[in-house]
């Protein structure tokens, strides 16, 4: 999501022609402004009794947490949008934390791995979250707040009425804003009128919406749009799969021996591919052993070569990496000009399973 100002002609005339010190004061009225605009009561600030455990805190309630300004964060920890407003939450966390701001991450899984602890653990480390997080892997929670995207975004003033709430990426300015109205309307300093500087880094970093012409892609039966293999897909049964010369773009195929389950594939034997021609500066996939415990290496390349200077995270420059894990890996960061590409992986090992592409 991006906002965007459309000034009028004549407006854009008199900001050039403006001195530099009355523009200054414009956007510091506007800033009031924003900071200072009513807010709607959204309703209260429901139970956390649904979590089925917490991380970095012992359980909360709201009854608590009266007199804090609360902001509750809904994320999976796959999940590409949520990792990109991530640095942001984290920043609020840090900045506000001494001045009455409480930051809540409650953790509602979208792909069956993620209800496991032991798989949300290792999140906290890589994506820095030391605030406390309700495991939220019954859903209770979620339909509590009646939510129904990642990520999303819900804050409640001080004396527990929900006042704001933004689903998906973007309004980082206005969200802050709201936060420090909020802290100011309890009594607490609000820290100043700056807004927080972002640390973003490999998935983090917030998408090139000028170049993204591909969008989320799930690879099972259910939810997948695009694939072109030839005789289509066989369901839960293990069959050969074909490449075919070429493919259009935002379409996808298997080679080599592979299971199409309802929501992911998973390779049967070494060697299985799977090819994706997209249009976007990052690729992610949402991947790894079918068996816990185990590894399996891979290679990508990009029209044909391995990716130099275009590999993402988690892969070098040749194009090599290893699934250890179930989560989201990186495998293309492009710079530009970003044009219409051809990626493929190739599984080294049996044992990949392979749930959705993303973009960036």
């Amino acid at each position: 999501m991006k906002s965007q100002l459309l000034l009028g002609a004549a407006m854009v005339a008199a900001m050039i022609a403006a001195p530099i010190d009355l523009i200054a004061q414009e956007r510091a009225m506007q800033t009031t402004t924003l900071r200072a605009a009513p807010l709607p009561v959204e309703g209260r600030l429901p139970s956390f009794a649904g979590a089925t455990t917490w991380l970095n805190s012992p359980p909360l309630t709201p009854e608590a947490l009266r007199g804090k300004v609360v902001l509750v964060d809904f994320w999976t920890y796959t999940c590409i949008n949520w990792q990109r407003t991530q640095p942001y939450v984290r920043a609020w966390a840090e900045k506000y934390k001494d001045q009455g701001l409480v930051v809540i991450g409650v953790h509602t899984p979208e792909f069956d791995f993620e209800m496991n602890v032991d798989n949300i653990r290792p999140a906290l480390k890589m994506f820095r979250i030391e605030y406390p997080v309700a495991v939220d892997s019954g859903y209770g929670i979620w339909n509590a707040f009646n939510n129904q995207y990642w990520p999303a975004v819900y804050i409640a003033d001080a004396e527990g009425r929900i006042r704001f709430h933004q689903f998906g990426e973007g309004q980082y300015e206005r969200t802050e804003a709201v936060i420090r109205q909020l802290l100011q309307e309890a009594g607490y300093s609000g820290k100043g009128n700056d807004a927080v500087r972002v640390e973003a880094r490999g998935s983090e970093v917030e998408a090139d919406w000028d170049n993204l012409r591909s969008q989320e892609n799930y690879l099972g039966r259910d939810r997948t749009e695009g694939f072109a293999s030839p005789r289509g897909a066989l369901v839960s049964k293990s069959r050969s799969y074909e490449v075919p010369k070429s493919l259009r773009l935002n379409h996808w195929a298997l080679g080599g021996d592979w299971t199409v389950s309802a929501g992911a594939v998973v390779s049967d034997k070494s060697n299985g591919r799977i090819a994706y021609r997209f249009h976007a500066r990052d690729l992610h996939l949402v991947m790894g052993p079918a068996a816990r415990g185990s590894s399996v290496r891979f290679r990508v390349l990009v029209d044909g070569r391995p990716p130099g200077p275009a590999h993402g995270a988690d892969v070098d420059e040749q194009g090599y990496g290893t699934v250890s894990e179930q989560r989201l890996y990186q495998l293309i960061r492009q710079q530009r000009p970003i044009e219409d590409r051809l990626f493929e992986i190739e599984f080294l090992d049996a044992g990949a399973e392979a749930f959705v592409f993303t973009f960036g």
